[in-house]
């Protein structure tokens, strides 16, 4: 009787540890296979997220190459509220005063002629181009700061567009007229993607592009804002570093580049004062405005040269 109830027990200790043991991994198996199934629904949307991002920077990317840099835009950049056809009448009034003077100098019209191509075509887009450039600069400089308000914005719960008109309205110039820009369109019916695209335009730098690149990404996409505009602020602050580095490392060759391409001028300047008749041969007479004139032209191809040599890209 003892022997027949402890087989009893064993045979049903064993069935029931078999059935249990069948049971939980049964239960493994299904959570394994959800689980597979929920990673697999995973990879398919980040994989559809990273196409949506990849077209929507082909977009951006067609958009902006599609457009041409025409004056109006390049005497916005500049920051001058002039037309272009106010520019053109400035640019004939220069070239006229430049020949005018050149004349009055020399009582040559073979000088006067260039001198007139200079002040009228050369003259007035050089000034556009430095105060254009001029302007950007100031743009990058302040930019990363604007970046860090929106982040701070966002982070403390304020809506996207509130912290662009506090920008509009608190930081400086350049930045603060841009961003006023942004919150006008947006007034007058266009979206942010739209509003924000179009800084890029005005401002046709990295900085710019990847700011509009991000907000029509988090706007079409989604995603977190603050963390994508911070890290685009850290990327900002890294570029203007390195941009700093460049340029101190470059500065040994730009003073050598301008001290070779003065000598020509210091040295004709220091002849006239000390043999006027002799110097004044290159202006006075044909053969000396050849030489002068090919002279010129080959150091301005020398000049080009070099700064294409120490201008640095990154």
């Amino acid at each position: 009787m003892i022997m027949a109830g402890l087989v009893a027990v064993t045979l049903g200790g064993l069935a029931f540890v078999l059935s249990s043991g069948d049971s939980k991994a049964q239960k493994r198996q299904a959570a394994l296979q959800k689980g597979g199934v929920k990673t697999k629904d995973n990879t398919i949307e980040k994989t559809a997220r990273k196409k949506q991002i990849s077209d929507s920077l082909k977009d951006l990317e067609k958009r902006r190459g599609q457009t041409r840099l025409s004056l109006d835009m390049k005497i916005q950049q500049a920051g001058l509220f002039i037309s272009g056809r106010q520019f053109m009448i400035f640019s004939a009034i220069s070239g006229l005063a430049v020949a005018l003077l050149v004349f009055l100098a020399t009582r040559s019209l073979y000088i006067s002629g260039p001198a007139a191509l200079i002040g009228l075509f050369g003259l007035p887009n050089l000034i556009l181009a430095r105060l254009r450039k001029r302007r950007i600069n100031k743009f990058v400089a302040e930019f990363p700061n604007a970046i860090d308000i929106i982040v701070r914005g966002v982070k403390a719960g304020l809506p996207l567009g509130d912290c662009m008109r506090v920008i509009a309205n608190e930081a400086s110039e350049p930045v603060r007229g841009e961003f006023k820009m942004i919150t006008e369109t947006q007034a007058m019916g266009l979206s942010l993607g739209e509003a924000v695209d179009r800084i890029a335009q005005r401002v046709p730098v990295t900085e710019t592009n990847f700011f509009a690149i991000v907000i029509n990404i988090q706007s079409k996409a989604g995603g977190n804002l603050s963390e994508a505009l911070g890290n685009l602020s850290r990327v900002l602050r890294e570029r203007k570093k390195m941009k700093g580095k460049i340029g101190a490392m470059s500065m040994e060759a730009k003073a050598s580049a301008a001290i070779i391409g003065a000598v020509p001028f210091v040295v004709v300047g220091l002849l006239y004062m000390s043999a006027p008749a002799y110097v004044s041969l290159l202006w006075t007479t044909n053969h000396g405005i050849i030489v002068s004139c090919v002279a010129l032209v080959w150091m301005g191809i020398g000049i080009a040269m070099m700064k294409k040599m120490i201008s640095f890209d990154f």
